[in-house]
């Protein structure tokens, strides 16, 4: 071992272990890099930061050590006996997932007493085997993830069986003929578990609750996706009776308590298809370089009070689901596409935040009230699109249209809307200017025929129509946050939902800045919150354009954390707003109607709303919005795999878009549908997965694959029934180095 560097005596491997060891013990339940425990340990020579890795590695072997990443550990504080959720895979290779959110620990089939996926679980670690990986044992199943399964049927003479696509079940589900419902083999269906196995029953049993319809048939399809996440295919007809039990008049009394805005030039834009317009935008001149700008939105909680059926209803949904070719709503239809929804030429009551603010979109003033307003014109986003580009402006590069011609703008309504576009471009300016991370991202989207057959699969690019409407609507809700949140000195700020996004996971972003160095780019890592969004943006500038743009932004988005709800404000990374909250789709979103009624009780002078009631409901709404992205990603995937049923055989130049130990995954250029290459036809050579490095390379002839690489692909099997495409290999193009 040689001398420290600053004159450090040498350490013998105990002398580490003790030092480790005393460190970790004096700070329970924090976690530490690598880099933090050197400089705290004063380990700065290369040989003893190599011994205090092996150290480390011995430690989390004998559970001393609780290994969170490659490079950072915690002290173990778990006993023998953990509770957690159960994970059940395909190839037996089950795991348990702690609650306290340690490394996942391997559960044998033998062991896992029938758990299925998602069960609620208690398990005990079992005796750890020399050079064996730890194990745990199932010994009690403390809760199932679901009682309800969607499969297909298969029927047979003496006995009827429900298949999962997903294999994820040791055995298929028994069902009685008697409690078929009528279902034929091939149909989709959803069953209710009515035995679950146990020390008698090896077999799990059930009763068909729903037939969705033939397997391949759009709808049966289309339901079998929401059933699986346990999401409603069909509205309640009860809170259907009682939304039409509402009146849509709109009383004198209505019309004394708000503001009028009805002669105000006010208009929606939003996508071509769309029947609930949420959200409209007001403007009108005040005095010379003086613009009030109104931003309304539809008051649901006037007409959804809290506790009623709909309300119930809204709060198990808490969301409405886009699937590719329908909309599941949060509330019924009489609400969001006709009474709440705020359709051209007809009176409607909002709640609006009212902005007056210079020709540089600086405010000088702004209130948060109840108003009434008339649309005059509802716009598609492209329509505004073409106005502004009609009227000089160029898509993406931030500049407003220029000064009017002699003859005046182009277009119906065009001064108010160039306005709009002008303020929004300041606004966005500024949001960048303060530390906004730039992430653009297209979306993929199909056409879709009568049959729900995609006939195109594009991607779609929010052009500055879309980014028009999106920075009032951000500017809406930072404000109505702030407004609550920052309260007037020496007052508590009261309850409310925010909208929260945590800094980015230090080690992922540590790993982005290693993984760019090798294309020659730089990202300053150890810095403030402000620091580290310019520097992420400065990255994403100059990567534009590049061939490794679509690479470094994956990476770079894989570092961020999830933004989600709560009443504990964190503040908001990606916006770089310190407050921040969702005000302004109510009609599809539950926290919105929760904000809409908390700011309605504060303004009348109404104490502070009880803080645990409104987590748990900030919990539960960001729950179920991972539930409705994962449906929605489901439903793209099997219209993908449906645009592809028909192209067996077919070569298409793609670019790899993901690298798994199993797999490549590649994304066809053309129409940017994504399908995986197996390991298992990677047949002319061994790969090792290289994690870090998002790359597989081959051990003989050292082929690389790497993240982002160009690659000709055929398109080798299609299975729709699991959602999968499966492609080979024709050629790797030649890559620039």
């Amino acid at each position: 071992m040689g001398k420290g560097k600053k004159g450090g005596k040498r350490l013998t491997k105990k002398q580490v272990a003790e030092k480790l060891q005393q460190f970790f013990e004096q700070q329970p339940g924090k976690t530490f890099s690598f880099k933090e425990i050197f400089k705290s340990l004063k380990l700065d020579t290369h040989p003893l930061k190599m011994l205090a890795i092996d150290v480390m590695e011995e430690m989390a072997w004998d559970d001393f050590l609780t290994k969170v990443t490659d490079s950072s550990y915690r002290l173990n504080q778990a006993g023998q006996v953990l509770e957690g959720r159960f994970v059940r895979k395909t190839n037996g290779k089950n795991s348990f997932v702690p609650d306290d959110g340690s490394t996942p620990i391997f559960v044998s089939e033998r062991n896992s007493m029938a758990a299925l996926n998602g069960d609620s679980v208690r398990v005990q670690l079992m005796a750890r085997r020399k050079r064996h990986i730890k194990e745990a044992i199932v010994i009690q199943i403390l809760k199932r993830a679901k009682d309800q399964v969607v499969g297909k049927l298969r029927v047979e003479r003496d006995m009827a069986f429900l298949v999962t696509p997903e294999n994820l079940y040791v055995h298929d589900i028994f069902i009685p003929k008697r409690k078929l419902k009528g279902g034929k083999t091939g149909d989709k269906a959803v069953v209710k578990i009515t035995q679950w196995p146990d020390a008698d029953h090896k077999n799990i049993m059930g009763e068909v609750v729903d037939v969705l319809g033939a397997s391949g048939e759009n709808d049966a399809e289309m339901h079998a996706i929401l059933a699986q996440y346990g999401l409603p295919y069909t509205y309640p007809k009860a809170a259907e009776e009682a939304a039409e039990r509402i009146s849509a008049e709109i009383t004198q009394k209505d019309y004394d308590e708000r503001e009028d805005f009805r002669d105000v030039f006010t208009c929606t834009i939003d996508p071509r298809d769309a029947k609930d317009f949420d959200d409209a935008l007001s403007i009108r001149l005040l005095d010379k370089g003086l613009w009030q700008v109104g931003v309304h939105i539809a008051d649901v909680s006037h007409y959804v009070t809290e506790g009623s059926i709909i309300d119930k209803e809204a709060v198990k949904r808490a969301t409405s689901v886009y699937l590719v070719d329908r909309t599941i709503p949060m509330l019924p239809e009489r609400l969001c596409n006709f009474i709440c929804s705020l359709r051209p030429d007809e009176e409607k009551l909002a709640y609006s935040v009212i902005f007056n603010m210079d020709e540089n979109a600086d405010i000088k003033a702004y209130r948060i009230v109840h108003t009434v307003i008339k649309s005059n014109r509802r716009y598609a986003y492209e329509e505004v699109q073409q106005l502004l580009e009609d009227n000089g402006v160029v898509d993406g590069t931030g500049n407003p249209a220029p000064p009017a011609p002699k003859g005046g703008y182009i277009g119906e309504n065009a001064d108010s809307l160039i306005m709009l576009d002008r303020l929004a471009k300041k606004l966005r300016e500024k949001r960048f200017k303060n530390g906004a991370v730039k992430f653009d991202r297209e979306e993929l989207h199909f056409d879709i025929d009568e049959q729900g057959k995609p006939t195109r699969a594009y991607f779609k690019r929010s052009k500055d129509a879309n980014k028009l409407i999106e920075e009032f609507m951000l500017l809406a809700n930072k404000t109505v946050a702030e407004s609550v949140g920052k309260p007037k000195a020496g007052r508590t700020p009261k309850t409310l939902p925010y909208r929260v996004h945590d800094n980015p996971d230090p080690q992922k972003l540590e790993n982005l800045r290693e993984f760019i160095v090798k294309f020659g780019y730089r990202l300053k890592t150890t810095s403030t919150k402000g620091e580290t969004s310019r520097a992420l943006n400065k990255l994403m500038s100059e990567v534009e354009g590049k061939r490794e743009q679509n690479l470094i932004e994956t990476v770079a988005l894989r570092a961020m954390m999830k933004a989600k709800y709560s009443i504990h404000n964190i503040g908001h990374f990606g916006l770089a707003f310190d407050y921040y909250t969702h005000f302004t789709s109510p009609i599809r979103r539950y926290p919105d109607t929760m904000v809409h009624r908390l700011l309605t009780r504060y303004a009348a002078g109404g104490r502070s709303a009880n803080k645990e009631h409104y987590e748990e409901l900030c919990e539960h709404s960001s729950e179920m919005e991972q539930i409705a992205q994962n449906a929605e990603r489901d439903s793209i995937k099997y219209k993908m795999v449906e645009f592809m049923a028909d192209k067996l055989g077919e070569e298409y130049d793609a670019h790899i878009s993901g690298i798994a130990s199993y797999g490549i995954y590649c994304e066809i250029d053309e129409n940017h549908c994504e399908g995986m290459v197996p390991m298992r036809d990677l047949d002319d050579d061994y790969y090792d997965f290289d994690e870090r490095n998002y790359c597989l390379i081959g051990r003989r002839r050292h082929r690389k694959y790497q993240l982002g690489d160009p690659i000709r692909i055929q398109v080798a099997r299609v299975d729709q029934e699991k959602r999968q495409l499966d492609f080979t290999v024709v050629e790797k193009t030649k890559t620039k180095k």
